[in-house]
């Protein structure tokens, strides 16, 4: 069968459609037809090094899925299955996955080690592989074994200690492997890759290291180990050491006093001078002790009186971390407002500045300020872009008396900035304004920075800057989002906007039809931020405005049921659309039915609109399953008794909906329509029954 699963094994990955699906055809019968055996040969293919690196390397990765899934029904059955083959047969495999460790080739060994970890997460909390820790540390203690075998060692105790719990090892088990990576990181006695994987499992079994920890000099041995190797010739060992003291910083902060004086200067190199995949790690570090801060400040305020004093780190480090974190900001990447996927060294630097200002407050703001009052003026983008990115990263963390008056006096300036000639200064800008509208605009608590002087002109920066570049539009659409959203509950002044309403209303119509939206999200956020004008209306002043949207919104959503699909994407596409539309209506009817004046508008299009949903509820989409029965909830909820006249129809897509176990969202609303359904009828039935 070994010359078999060769052949079955490099054709699963050949180009030709047929072959490759009459491949897989074979590995699943031969899988389904004699598991044990199954395993036993992709394990045998694996370890045999004078077999092809293609179908060693498919032959790990077939049996590592065979033992894990992420959904948890598939992966205790892949347990079960692993434990009920005979204990010589697992033997056998176990010990063709430890050779493997040794093997010249480096995805042979790499996959062997994922493959071990998974087994041992089945096997060691259930005390079924005991000597596994032991055979791997001979590895490492055993002076003559080979550099490439102490890798994949050093590899494999890392991928174990990150499958299994601290609980499932004793602590000389715990102590034995620190011990051997703690020793795998000196520079003294390997070679890179070896302190590579060292440094990485290390990351890995901090959990473990809590006792360690907890002892004085075996801290400072573990902390000095790592500080030195944060200064490694290699970038990506010094990127894993930094990695570790991210995770030390929030695993082991109480401990950390006597090693941040060391940890700033090596931070501070890196952030200043090092690979960007290094100095993001740096700055990672100090975002991380900033969560560990605000969650102590969290903890002290709930407790008051039993809370224990924490190290203030942050405050300590207030004067140089600041500026440090401020001259990130100047990095910028050229496209980076167009990628949303990206992420660099400004961004992280200014995420950090955020984290600083909500642990510290007042005291961050005379250390920002000047460095962006000069920098805004500037005829360098990037000075510009980064003090603007500055000033919008502190405002949630000072107090308001503190942040007033340079948010009033800077208003303006950020409005006109809204016409700058860079599009990171506009879509920063953007971002800014939305901040704050959603942190200093709460007329209900008595404070806001918008006033009836200034709506009128923010109002119009904002709906002409809407038409501007997607990215830039999609930011926009937050500040008005947040604008809005301020207004919800305002006694008198929730009637500021009321005038603004139409034309807003129209705007974000507008950017929700856009044909460029559809890569930045902006029809998305054009309709959640629709969803939050009608949301927050004053209903008395704007019931007529939006009793005329509702047409608008269920014309739109006949069209989609009109669309074209001629491909999976047009589906997706129609789906995701429908989805927008049925919660816009779901918002609509519930604003309009939330008062006895303004319900008889949807008591008079809800056969209209209950047909609608059952149009879209044939086009079959699970994207807009969710959706849809919300929005026909809302329905109910407003027509009362009358609904009962849509349920025959209802029904039918109310049991596909209960049958949709795969979302469970879906399902679960799906079960409280039934439950609605049978109250229902028991009430008929009562109701039958006495009349008779």
């Amino acid at each position: 069968m070994a010359l078999e699963i060769t052949h079955f094994l490099l054709s699963a990955q050949s180009a030709d459609a047929k072959v490759r699906t009459e491949a897989e055809g074979n590995l699943r019968q031969f899988q389904e037809q004699n598991l044990p055996s199954f395993f036993l040969s992709l394990s045998v293919e694996l370890s045999n090094n004078e077999k092809p690196l293609e179908s060693r390397r498919l032959a790990g990765i077939v049996l590592k899925n065979s033992l894990d899934a992420k959904d948890a029904g598939r992966k205790e059955q892949l347990v079960q299955q692993w434990v009920a083959i005979d204990l010589s047969i697992k033997s056998k495999i176990k010990e063709l996955l430890l050779n493997t460790l040794g093997s010249s080739a480096p995805e042979a060994r790499h996959t062997a080690a994922q493959v071990i970890a998974k087994i041992a997460s089945i096997e060691i909390p259930r005390k079924e592989w005991p000597e596994l820790i032991g055979l791997l540390l001979v590895n490492m203690t055993q002076q003559d074994r080979p550099a490439l075998l102490k890798q994949a060692t050093l590899e494999t105790l890392g991928y174990v200690c990150e499958e299994i719990s601290h609980q499932d090892l004793v602590q000389d088990e715990v102590n034995s492997v620190l011990t051997a990576v703690v020793q795998g990181m000196n520079v003294a006695e390997y070679g890179p890759e070896v302190r590579l994987a060292a440094t990485r499992a290390l990351y890995n079994a901090l959990d473990f290291a809590q006792t360690n920890f907890e002892n004085e000099m075996e801290r400072n041995y573990i902390m000095k180990v790592v500080c030195e190797t944060a200064v490694a010739k290699e970038a990506e060992i010094r990127q894993a050491a930094f990695e570790c003291l991210v995770s030390i910083a929030s695993t082991y902060y109480d401990v950390l006093e006597p090693y941040m004086q060391t940890i700033f200067e090596l931070t501070s190199n890196a952030v200043k001078g090092d690979e960007e995949a290094v100095a993001l790690q740096a700055i990672e570090f100090w975002s991380s002790i900033c969560d560990e801060e605000i969650e102590l400040q969290e903890y002290e305020l709930a407790e008051s009186a039993d809370s224990s004093p924490h190290s203030c780190f942050i405050e300590k480090a207030l004067p140089s971390l600041v500026p440090m974190l401020l001259e990130t900001l100047l990095k910028q990447e050229e496209d980076q407002d167009q990628d949303d996927g990206t992420w660099n060294v400004s961004m992280a630097g200014g995420t950090c500045l955020g984290l600083v200002a909500r642990t510290v407050g007042d005291a961050i703001v005379p250390l920002v300020m000047p460095f962006v009052e000069p920098n805004i003026l500037k005829p360098d983008w990037r000075s510009r872009e980064a003090a603007t990115y500055a000033f919008g990263s502190i405002l949630e963390g000072p107090s308001v008396e503190k942040l007033a008056p340079m948010v009033h006096a800077g208003l303006d300036f950020l409005l006109n900035a809204m016409k700058d000639e860079n599009s990171h200064v506009k879509d920063t800008t953007a971002w800014t304004l939305s901040r704050i509208f959603e942190l200093l605009h709460t007329p209900s608590t008595g404070f806001s920075v918008i006033s009836p002087a200034n709506l009128q002109r923010i109002v119009g920066v904002l709906l002409e800057s809407i038409k501007d570049a997607p990215h830039i539009a999609e930011k926009v659409c937050g500040a008005i989002y947040y604008l809005a959203q301020g207004y919800e509950d305002a006694g008198a002044s929730s009637s500021f906007l009321t005038p603004y309403l139409p034309d807003i209303i129209s705007c974000l119509i507008a950017t929700a039809d856009r044909t460029d939206s559809s890569d930045s999200k902006l029809r998305s956020s054009a309709y959640e931020t629709l969803n939050e004008v009608v949301r927050c209306s004053n209903l008395k002043e704007t019931s007529h405005i939006i009793a005329q949207l509702l047409p608008v919104i269920m014309n739109k959503l006949g069209q989609t049921v009109e669309l074209q699909i001629v491909s999976s994407d047009d589906r997706e596409k129609q789906g995701d659309l429908q989805a927008l539309l049925c919660g816009q209506l779901q918002v609509i009817i519930q604003k309009l039915s939330s008062t006895d004046e303004t319900k008889a508008v949807i008591l008079q299009a809800a056969d209209q609109i209950m047909v609608l949903f059952l149009k879209v509820f044939a086009c079959r989409s699970s994207t807009v399953h969710e959706e849809a029965m919300l929005a026909i909830g809302a329905l109910a909820y407003a027509t009362g008794p009358e609904f009962e006249k849509y349920m025959s129809e209802f029904y039918k897509y109310l049991e596909m909906g209960l049958q949709n176990f795969e979302e469970y969202q879906v399902c679960a609303i799906s079960v409280g329509w039934l439950v609605i359904f049978v109250v229902h009828w028991m009430r008929r039935s009562y109701h039958t029954v006495t009349e008779s």
